[in-house]
Formats: structure tokens, sequence, C-alpha cells
């Protein structure tokens, strides 16, 4: 991945241009049978994020050392232990020592949620402005007693947030198309979603994403693609009345609500990607979209993995400070042998340094 791919120059100048420091930023390690450290030290090495943001690792400094001695010893990474900024959890995780790569258990369960916890303190406090979650296993979680659906919640607790979402973006690296899609539902089984979902939900889920979209990513008058529920969006009410019943009328009183949005939808979903395809390797111009309104996590999640894989983050909007996130698992079946490739890492660090600038600057504008 080029240096222009990960971060816009302008954006990591910004700083230097204004006088305030550059983002600081804290990863939490996630869960320390997993990929999470090793894609965290390799990202620490690319030459973009030297000049561009302060990055500290949020870990057991004793247990931190001996995987980056191990990982460097071996070549598996260049960067070194003694030029990483650590901060601790208010308590050692006692065990640490013997968690082996590829066998989470409740110790790491356990590490992956204090080391959180302590990165969530540290943005509420100002101690950093921005928090990018390395992954975690949510079974070895609640095998911990840590019983959350994922961290999304346990960032929106701590944090005290009411109204928060989940929000994938990447850019293309063929025509730099910005791909955006924000979830109405996230971690929940199927059959919940028709029940889940709701007039009020999705007014609650469209007010994050036009505020994030202007407030974040500076689009004033986006464009947005809601997703119908059923095939073919219901085709009349004959495959689903959902979209009869409620979604369409949603959608007319949300068209009189936000005048400043272009919204779109329900769009059937088997069509609602194609042009989405076309802008990632095509052209730009070929998706009218700004971002996308999914209304269940496979809907939303089975198109970005496909075209983004190893590029896609995973952002939390609607928290008083940044979150992101790689957009991938623990990986625990390759853990430990150093072949973690390291660009969604990366992805997620670069997203998280420009979306603090961009409030920098907002803040600035309004002052």
């Amino acid at each position: 991945m080029k240096e222009s791919e990960i971060i816009d120059i302008d954006q990591s100048k910004f700083f230097l241009k204004t006088g305030k420091t550059p983002p600081k930023l804290a990863i939490p390690l996630g869960d320390p049978a997993g990929i999470g450290p090793e894609v965290a030290l390799k990202a620490l090495g690319h030459p973009a994020f030297q000049s561009t943001a302060v990055i500290t690792l949020v870990a057991d400094k004793a247990w931190l050392r001996a995987i980056a001695n191990s990982f460097e010893a071996n070549g598996q990474c260049t960067t070194r232990f003694d030029q990483i900024a650590v901060v601790e959890p208010d308590q050692l995780i006692s065990g640490l020592a013997d968690v082996e790569p590829g066998i989470p258990s409740k110790i790491s369960g356990e590490a992956s949620f204090q080391w959180l916890k302590r990165a969530i303190a540290g943005a509420m406090s100002g101690e950093f402005d921005a928090v990018v979650t390395a992954p975690i296993a949510k079974s070895v979680w609640h095998a911990a007693g840590h019983l959350y659906p994922g961290q999304t919640e346990v960032l929106a607790e701590q944090a005290g947030a009411t109204r928060f979402g989940m929000m994938f973006a990447a850019q293309s690296p063929h025509t730099q198309w910005s791909l955006r899609s924000l979830l109405a539902t996230t971690h929940i089984p199927l059959k919940a979603v028709p029940t889940t979902l709701s007039a009020d939900l999705m007014t609650q889920k469209l007010d994050l994403l036009v505020d994030c979209l202007q407030q974040d990513f500076g689009l004033a008058t986006p464009h947005i693609a809601v997703a119908g529920l059923n095939p073919h969006s219901g085709e009349a009410g004959k495959l689903g009345t959902e979209e009869q019943d409620w979604l369409i009328p949603w959608l007319e009183t949300a068209r009189q609500s936000y005048p400043h949005v272009s919204l779109t939808g329900p769009v059937p979903p088997d069509t609602l990607w194609v042009s989405a395809g076309q802008a990632w390797y095509s052209t730009a111009e070929a998706s009218p979209y700004d971002a996308y309104l999914a209304l269940y996590h496979d809907q939303a999640l089975i198109p970005i993995k496909l075209l983004a894989f190893d590029r896609a983050v995973n952002t939390t909007i609607g928290l008083p400070f940044v979150r992101t996130s790689p957009d991938h698992g623990t990986a625990f079946d390759i853990a430990g042998q150093g072949i973690a490739r390291s660009e969604s890492m990366e992805a997620a660090i670069a997203l998280a340094i420009e979306l603090v600038n961009h409030r920098k600057k907002l803040s600035l504008q309004r002052n």
C-alpha cells in the first residue's frame, strides 16, 4: 500500500499549519491470542504515521515486550519495543505470559476487555483523540464474564452514548471512490431483524449518518441509498409487506425532514451494490451515493468484504471521540506466525487520523 493511499497529505500537515498537536491515538491490542498485536506492531512501522499521529498501544508492558522482541528476532516485524509508547490497564492481567498464540482463553478475554476499557477512559479524559481497536473474540469475553455483543456496545456504554451506530468505510485503490455504509441493526439473529426495525430506529440511524457525513467527511448535502428488506424490496407486497407497511411511508416523511439530503430507496438489496462495484473498480462516478443505509449485518458486510476485505474500516459513530477498527477478526488460525497482513489496521489508523483532523478543523472554524 502506497503512502498516498494511506493518508491525505493535506490532512497530515494540518497540525503543522495550525500549531495544533497531531492526533493522539490509542490502540488497545485486542485478544492477545489473536493477530491484533501483530498487525498493530506492523502498522506502527509504516512511514506515513511517523509524523502524522502520536500512537500509544494499550497492553501489559512485560507481555508486549516479549511479543515485540519475538517478532523482531524472527524478522517478522521491524517495530522495536523501545520505540513504542505503551500504557497499561489499571490492573495487570494475571497469567498473561501463559497465553499462547491461537489459543484464546478467559485470560485473553479479560486482557482484551481491560485494555479496551483503559483506552476508552483515556479518550474520555482527553488523553487520546481516538481509539483504534484491534479485534477481540466475543466468546472469550463471555467466558471471562463480560457479556457484551461486541466492542461497539462497550464503547457506547463507557462513553455514555445513547445514540450510536456501526459504520464501515473503505477507499478504492483503483478509483479512490469512498464506500460508506451504516448498519441499522448489528449483531442480532436474522429472524429478529424484521421485528427490531422500525421507523423510530431508522430515524435515529439516519440522524447519525447525516451528522457523520457532514461533520466527519465534510459532505453538506449527501446522497444516501436506503436498502429494502425483502427481495425486490417486497415487490409491492408480494414478497413481504414491511416496505409497504412502514419503510416507504417513513422514507417519504424523512425526505421532508431532511430537505438537504437526497434519499433514494428502498433500493432492492440485490441491485443496491451494483453501482458500488462499478465505482470501486472502474469509475468513481458510477455510484451516485455518498453512503448506504443497510438494514442488517450481512446485507452490508458481504459486499463490503467482497470489495474491500483488506482495507475496510469499522467506525463507531455517535461517540464523543473517534473510534475505528480493522474489518477483520482475531484469525486465531494464523496468530503468532508473522504472516498476518496489516493493511486493514493501517487503513483504520489512517481514517482515525483523518476524522480527528477534520473535527479539529471544524472546531477551529466554529471558534
